[in-house]
């Protein structure tokens, strides 16, 4: 079967102002396992050559696909993008058969079929193994509703087969990298890079997570083979900077030590970044060494926020003291800190920012970013929030970059404010400044050189937008009228397959 693979356009702030794009690995690894199955598959990255709607619908017709399958990593912003795009697939290509899949769909999976006539299949839940078994039961004719992970409609009716197997041996889960042309995707300056992944999950209980339960639990490939994979890609394409694309690769210090020394016996000399919780970078104090001699050139650490009380509520764990020893014990180990602060999770005053931005700058990190709470309505966030005012209604501004939810102590113009305040004074530090001159080391001072000329074009695109073009409600509907029911109970997209008790993590 002829099968197109399609990663829309994202409108989000963060996919236009790099001008550079990683790989979309969760289409990549859906395309593997299609090409063993036999089928003629092709990608169409929308995002990557930046693509007007006309000229995607002309390069899919000329393409003729039978399937279209849709998804991307953005999930809940790009779902507007995805909505206009089947739209007019659905017009030039009557016949080809549409599927959907991502975060978003697999929860909310109801309401898109009921919207919308066009699309004819939701994946929901990991798509490895649905994806072919779907694709065959087509070309045979077979009953869809034999298939586990999918909803549809039949008869009339709209339906969700029950949940597909957890995918258990995630070295079985192919990369098509042939699908794509590896000097397109470049980072930190022209870079070829791509995105690999260690696990899948977190064994954490975050309340705002929007990825935690998709995955139900947490599972692991062999270290060896992912850093294999790392030194073959860098070795045959050239990639130089790999995105570690796990919500927390370091859950088990030995699977993580193990995949570092097996990537430093490779000896190819890459840059790797990914997130890190600051827990697990003060358990590691004495391997970081391995960490830089791996490659790791930047570490973005998840604080979030700087209130103890309010890091209890959110269930995020650590501590304030933790998160300023990782920062410390990186720049010790010559690796950049990256750190995010949130705003939004609760009633903050101007007071709480103030002392946000002081501790920040007291923490002494080499990069910051700040975002806004943003909703999930399958999380436990959702849930408590359930009662606040939607006040950005627009889904593809819900990319964390944007204020959705009203706040009632400071008006949505001073919490923009004051995250630009933040964010300035924190990143352009004196001290910060000097180190960034003094760093001997390449690939830290390219990183942090990309970083603050990307900044720049964020944080000026960022204030024009606010000023002159975002547009925000003063009378919004409630969260829980804007999203229906709390579906946090329905979290985990493979609860049925989740051990009682929960999964165990060797440490």
């Amino acid at each position: 079967m002829r099968i197109l693979i399609v990663n829309p356009s994202h409108p989000s702030i963060g996919s236009r102002m790099p001008r550079e794009h990683l790989p979309p690995l969760g289409l990549l690894a859906i395309g593997g396992p299609l090409i063993d199955a036999g089928h003629d598959v092709f990608l169409l990255d929308a995002d990557l050559g930046l693509l007007t709607p006309a000229e995607l619908i002309e390069r899919a017709v000329d393409y003729r696909p039978e399937a279209i399958l849709i998804g991307h990593s953005g999930s809940t912003s790009a779902h507007p993008a995805v909505v206009h795009l089947t739209r007019a697939l659905r017009k030039a290509l009557p016949r080809a058969w549409i599927v959907y899949g991502g975060v978003f769909p697999t929860y909310h999976w109801r309401e898109i079929l009921a919207r919308e006539p066009q699309i004819d299949v939701i994946v929901r839940g990991e798509g490895e193994a649905t994806a072919p078994n779907l694709i065959a039961a087509r070309a045979a004719g077979s009953p869809l509703s034999d298939l586990c992970g999918i909803a549809f409609r039949e008869g009339g009716k709209i339906t969700a087969t029950q949940a597909a197997p957890m995918i258990e041996d995630l070295d079985a889960v192919r990369i098509g990298w042939e699908l794509i042309d590896f000097t397109r995707y470049t980072y930190w300056g022209g870079r070829r890079a791509a995105v690999v992944q260690l696990s899948r999950g977190c064994p954490h209980q975050c309340s705002y997570c929007g990825q935690r339960g998709f995955w139900t639990r947490w599972r692991h490939r062999d270290p060896r083979k992912v850093a294999a994979e790392i030194a073959r890609l860098h070795r045959n394409f050239g990639v130089e900077v790999f995105n570690i694309a796990d919500e927390n690769p370091t859950t088990s210090k030995r699977l993580w030590r193990s995949f570092l020394e097996a990537l430093i016996a490779e000896n190819v000399p890459v840059a790797l970044f990914a997130t890190i919780r600051a827990d697990d970078i003060v358990r590691d104090a004495d391997i970081l060494r391995l960490y830089k001699r791996a490659g790791m050139t930047r570490v973005l650490i998840g604080l979030d926020n700087t209130d103890e009380t309010l890091l209890r509520e959110i269930r995020k764990g650590g501590s304030v003291e933790k998160d300023r020893e990782a920062i410390r014990l990186l720049r010790q180990n010559d690796i950049l800190s990256m750190i995010s602060y949130v705003a939004g999770f609760a009633e903050e005053s101007d007071i709480d920012y103030w002392r946000g931005l002081r501790r920040l700058a007291a923490y002494d990190p080499d990069l910051v970013q700040t975002f806004f709470a943003t909703p999930h309505r399958w999380t436990p966030h959702a849930h408590n929030a359930a009662a606040r005012r939607v006040i950005q209604p627009d889904l593809s501004k819900w990319d964390y970059k944007h204020q959705v939810l009203a706040t009632l102590q400071v008006p949505a113009w001073r919490v923009f404010a004051w995250l630009k305040l933040i964010e300035l004074t924190v990143q352009l530090r004196p001290r910060a400044l000097l180190r960034l001159l003094g760093r001997r080391d390449g690939w830290p001072r390219r990183a942090m050189l990309w970083h603050f000329r990307v900044g720049r074009r964020v944080w000026t695109h960022e204030v024009s937008s606010f000023l002159f073009r975002d547009r925000r409600s003063t009378s919004g509907p409630t969260l829980e009228a804007f999203w229906g029911p709390s579906a946090d109970r329905a979290e985990e997209a493979m609860r049925s397959d989740r051990p009682a008790g929960g999964s165990r993590v060797r440490r």
